[in-house]
């Protein structure tokens, strides 16, 4: 069998969602979707999700807060984990009224990826990433990878309304997430933490 490491973005994954009006689909099972884009062969030994905690908003941090604690159940498995980044607002002046505003912003997930796929690539954890991105910033991390481990393969798999040609161009093979597989992979309504407590897929993704 194929050994398949998943590198998830989830800022891009969850603005593709949102852009393609897929708010029913937030509620995510990140490792099942992982394994449902994978061919016969092919076996997930681990999940990777990057994420950055959003500040400035008490409801939608609650909702993030109670998405992240269904993920981190599924580190009873052993084959999933979670690398934070951090969230925050910059000055932003706009050109027109002059107004200034702060616009949100994730920063490190790229190098966190990147980081631990060439980790993952140097102690041979994997023969094939499966990126689900389509940030064009990930780029060099493909050319590294197959420049010096010309054995392994990097696969993209774009989230809805996501799509980058320079990705497709460096990647061994590109796909696009299908609404269908994103129906396949949701949590269940309700899911129980190791200590009792029950988590509800919020009221607003329903």
């Amino acid at each position: 069998m194929v050994r398949v490491i998943a590198y998830v973005d989830g800022f891009n994954l969850y603005f593709g969602l949102r852009e393609a009006g897929y708010r029913r689909y937030y509620w995510l099972n990140i490792r099942l979707l992982a394994e449902k884009l994978l061919k016969l062969n092919q076996e997930l030994t681990f999940a990777k999700y990057f994420t950055a905690r959003i500040t400035g908003d008490p409801t939608k941090e609650k909702r993030q807060t109670t998405y992240i604690e269904a993920l981190e159940t599924l580190r009873d498995f052993n084959d999933f984990e979670i690398y934070y980044g951090h969230y925050r607002k910059d000055p932003y002046k706009c050109p027109h009224c002059k107004r200034v505003y702060d616009i949100p912003h994730e920063k490190m997930t790229d190098v966190n990826i990147a980081t631990r796929m060439l980790m993952d690539a140097f102690n041979n954890k994997f023969e094939k990433a499966l990126l689900v991105s389509a940030d064009s910033d990930l780029v060099p991390l493909i050319e590294a990878v197959r420049e010096k481990y010309p054995e392994k393969s990097v696969v993209v798999a774009f989230p809805p309304e996501r799509y980058s040609a320079d990705l497709e161009k460096v990647a061994n093979a590109c796909l696009h997430i299908s609404r269908a597989k994103l129906a396949q992979s949701q949590f269940p309504d309700k899911v129980k933490k190791a200590d009792g407590f029950v988590l509800e897929r919020p009221q607003e993704w329903a």
